[in-house]
């Protein structure tokens, strides 16, 4: 205890030095402090208050026993007509201890009886000793306020305090029916009884119990703050003390302190749930930490990613110098061909008819001159930069013109390609000829999946999603179908599965972009070894309602 003692009178001296007004500690000691005093005064004030009211109450029984005993006695004496008795009985009880007085006087204020015979005679001012039962002497009758037969109260005397005692003398039948009295009928009552009690000795008494009181509640208010104090100490103040230094040494780094309070009440508990936050804390830093190399590893991959992105821009862009050249050559060889065609078609005029080994050779010439004129016709066409611009398309025709530019290449010999499309399909605003670039790009990136070998089928259909109606065109595949670890990243720009200088990774995200433009999207479905298939949706639109694919 002397220990608990030291280390509570060092925290306080350590609150005071800290001027720790605010704090939750002295704050709770002081309340306490406060509400004991507060509630130890009260107790004891109620003890000593109770003890000297049971003290004035055995005075007035003790007191209201001797006056009963004397009216008693007075009545018996009257009747038996020995009235020097009376004075007797009252002078040998007058003598008894703490008695100070004894006088039995009339309504007129005459003293008949007392324990000092000086005052058998006299008269008395007995208006304040009426007053006791009447608010106005001078009409008793109606200002009656006595509720018993008797009546005290305390008055101050020269050695201290007196219990002034007064008991009415009654009429009673006997009496007034007595041929040794003259009192008429109808007086009621016939004199006071009056006696003085000292409470000299009882006073004396109070005062010493409580003097005795006081110091019994100091002692005991003082040893049972010191109990509490020690008890708050223990369960409540150490405690916090303890996680207060925890919780200052975690926000400074420390995330392997520990908190060792070792209870199993709400302390315990809230020092359980303390370190189980610095584990998470120190978890979570570890996590952190981890995460940064990852990032710097995401960040490092990321850089390559755009280092790579760089390359195939400029790849790109030689790609569109090369298809400008292209467009440029193919220009130029179409006029040449024209002419190939037009002499070719005149040398076959010249030749008899005859001569059919002549003419079959020309015709083949003629042929295929006219056929290298409408590939280069188509791809002067494509290659053309043309503003975008909003108008009506058939979707049909503008798949079977996409099909007429690229079923010559060498890429397609192989490939077979069946279309479903669905007749009488309304009409749609958009630009044909970006829709054109769509629709190649998925057919490139169809056969370059099935190695120039294998079928790709497209379709037309009217579709009906969220209440609202779409355009679906469908291109599947016969392909070894997209990994499911690549499905989220298919529209990325740079994405690509292609061999380098194979692809750009361009293709699907400008097409994308274009779709959207158009306000439709694109679904791609696809399982391995199952082929692939891709769904543009477009929406039914006319009017100023038109998206804009500019």
């Amino acid at each position: 205890m002397v220990i608990d003692i030291r280390e509570q009178i060092n925290f306080l001296k350590d609150l005071i030095a800290k001027k720790s007004r605010h704090s939750l500690s002295l704050k709770l000691i002081v309340a306490i402090g406060i509400l004991v005093l507060t509630g130890s005064s009260i107790f004891w004030y109620m003890i000593i208050i109770r003890g000297e009211q049971e003290f004035l109450n055995n005075s007035i029984r003790h007191t209201a026993a001797y006056t009963a005993m004397i009216e008693k006695s007075i009545f018996i004496n009257m009747h038996a007509r020995q009235v020097g008795t009376i004075q007797d009985t009252i002078e040998i009880i007058g003598s008894s201890e703490n008695v100070m007085n004894i006088n039995v006087y009339n309504l007129e204020g005459e003293v008949r009886f007392s324990s000092d015979r000086a005052m058998v005679g006299r008269k008395i001012d007995i208006d304040s000793s009426c007053r006791l039962c009447h608010t106005d002497p001078s009409k008793p009758e109606e200002t009656m306020t006595m509720k018993d037969s008797s009546m005290w109260t305390i008055i101050k005397g020269d050695d201290g305090r007196v219990l002034r005692f007064l008991r009415p003398i009654v009429n009673k039948e006997s009496c007034y029916s007595a041929s040794c009295h003259y009192h008429p009928s109808d007086r009621k009552i016939l004199g006071i009884l009056e006696t003085d009690y000292s409470l000299a000795n009882i006073d004396s008494t109070l005062r010493r119990q409580k003097i005795e009181t006081i110091t019994f509640g100091i002692i005991f208010t003082f040893f049972f703050c010191i109990v509490l104090c020690i008890i708050l100490w223990k369960i409540l103040i150490k405690p916090l003390q303890l996680l207060a230094d925890g919780m200052k040494r975690v926000s400074e780094g420390d995330l392997n302190h520990r908190v060792e309070i070792r209870t199993k009440d709400e302390m315990g508990m809230l020092a359980e749930t303390f370190n189980s936050m610095t584990r998470e804390l120190r978890n979570a830093r570890q996590k952190l930490e981890n995460w940064a190399k990852e990032l710097e590893a995401e960040v490092a991959k990321k850089t390559e990613e755009i280092r790579r992105g760089q390359e195939q821009l400029i790849h790109t862009e030689k790609l569109a110098s090369l298809g400008r050249m292209a467009a440029g050559v193919a220009h130029e060889i179409n006029s040449p061909l024209t002419g190939i065609v037009t002499f070719a078609h005149l040398m076959l005029k010249r030749i008899p008819p005859e001569n059919k080994m002549d003419r079959e050779d020309l015709e083949v010439i003629i042929e295929q001159a006219e056929r290298c004129s409408k590939i280069i016709k188509g791809l002067l066409g494509f290659s053309r930069a043309i503003p975008a611009e909003r108008a009506d398309i058939d979707i049909n025709d503008t798949i079977r013109h996409t099909l007429e530019i690229i079923q010559n290449q060498a890429k397609f010999h192989n490939v077979k390609i069946k279309t479903d499309l669905s007749p009488d399909l309304p009409l749609i605003v958009g630009d044909a000829s970006q829709l054109q670039q769509v629709f190649m790009n998925l057919l490139i990136n169809a056969a370059d999946a099935m190695n120039d070998r294998g079928e790709i089928t497209i379709a037309t259909r009217l579709v009906t999603e969220e209440g609202r109606e779409f355009l679906e065109i469908e291109f599947t595949d016969t392909g070894p179908g997209i990994p499911e670890e690549h499905m989220g990243k298919l529209f990325e720009p740079f994405f690509t599965t292609k061999p380098v200088g194979k692809g750009t990774g361009l293709g699907l995200a400008v097409s994308h972009g274009i779709v959207r433009k158009h306000g439709g999207h694109i679904k791609v479905k696809s399982a391995p070894g199952k082929g692939t298939s891709f769904f543009i949706r477009l929406p039914l639109v006319t009017g100023d309602s038109a998206p804009d694919p500019a």
